[in-house]
């Protein structure tokens, strides 16, 4: 492994801004990543459509409307756009998320931000896709709470839809299949412009100062960051388990295992991407970190969770998590958690305001 320490500024600037990845320093890989699978970080491709749902600008419109539709909803409140506000880097920026009757929800609200390059939806990956992920909100009990067929009976009396889902889909006929299909193609345009990361990878060598370089190489390398925010998309699209179970306390949350019943996937989450971090706050699936210097910290000591002793020898034996061997004290310093910190910063955009639609009626 390459030591910062070691390597002259100048020339991890060159290498890093080459627009050649295969110049950059290796990356310090944790013996349990398949080198074979690994992708680098570098600059999103274009937005993937699926072939059974390709893209129109007709059904982008449609879906963008109903993104805002709080009709959707069993109170007539609440939209998807409640808990992913584009003004508040497109979450709530909420500890964990408001719904029905102001129930609050039981994780933090994720970005959908370049969510198009996520192979699955949710911190604990149950969804499969964004068309899978549509219908969830508006079933949950502590969301929208409505019957999907009631929601879809709502829309389609709504006259002001029929010409826009003729626009979109050939006839006004209004299914659930058809608003998941809309709202999934609006939620693949809800991308990142180039970042400062983009532009210096790409070429502009200049954009970076000195401390940012120090800590694009740090997150490659010392600070093992990499091993799972990897990809252009700042994310391997894997679960691990960070040691966030809160095992034993009342935000106890096993993730993954809810959905597989595989206790391999105790306290599993979807490694979340690092795109758009700075405006996402506050961070972890519980919402408790209020500062990405808390984040870095966390896994700068490794973590260090205490073994549940009075749990041992239990009936809640079994199901007591274990954390991933990628996690482990780093002994990062003061001035290297900077840079790190100073690098991450550098993958956020300046806020975007966006149109709000007018509903139909």
């Amino acid at each position: 492994m390459e030591n910062p320490d070691y390597i002259d500024i100048q020339e991890l600037r060159k290498r890093y801004s080459s627009g050649d990845a295969s110049k950059w320093p290796a990356a310090a890989l944790h013996e349990n990543i398949d080198k074979s699978k690994f992708q680098d970080i570098g600059v999103l491709p274009a937005v993937p459509y699926p072939a059974y749902n390709p893209y129109s600008k007709e059904k982008e419109s449609l879906g963008k409307i109903l993104f805002f539709d709080p009709r959707l909803s069993r109170s007539g409140q609440i939209a998807c756009a409640s808990c992913h506000n584009p003004e508040l880097g497109w979450t709530d920026n909420l500890t964990r998320s408001f719904g029905h009757d102001r129930q609050t929800g039981k994780r933090n609200s994720m970005t959908i931000l370049n969510s198009a390059y996520a192979t699955s939806l949710f911190w604990d990956g149950r969804a499969s896709s964004l068309e899978d992920q549509a219908q969830f909100p508006v079933q949950d009990p502590l969301e929208m709470n409505e019957k999907l067929t009631i929601a879809v009976d709502k829309i389609a009396k709504i006259k002001g839809y029929n010409s826009l889902f003729t626009e979109a889909f050939g006839d006004k006929k209004v299914t659930l299949e058809r608003i998941q299909y809309a709202i999934a193609t609006f939620e693949r345009s809800i991308n990142s412009p180039k970042s400062k990361f983009d532009q210096f990878v790409s070429g502009k060598s200049d954009i970076y100062t000195d401390q940012q370089v120090k800590g694009m190489h740090l997150f490659r390398t010392k600070a093992q960051c990499i091993n799972c925010h990897n990809t252009p998309y700042f994310s391997d699209n894997q679960f691990h388990n960070d040691g966030q179970t809160l095992f034993g306390t009342k935000n106890e949350d096993f993730g993954r295992y809810n959905v597989t019943k595989d206790v391999k996937d105790i306290g599993k989450f979807r490694t979340p991407t690092l795109r758009e971090v700075a405006n996402t706050k506050p961070w972890m699936h519980h919402g408790h970190f209020p500062t990405l210097l808390d984040v870095v910290e966390l896994y700068n000591l490794g973590n260090p969770s205490p073994i549940q002793k009075k749990y041992l020898g239990t009936a809640r034996d079994s199901l007591i998590p274990k954390v991933d061997p990628m996690l482990r004290k780093l002994d990062l310093s003061k001035e290297e958690i900077g840079d790190l910190l100073a690098f991450i910063e550098t993958l956020s955009t300046p806020t975007r305001r966006i149109i709000i639609p007018e509903m139909p009626k």
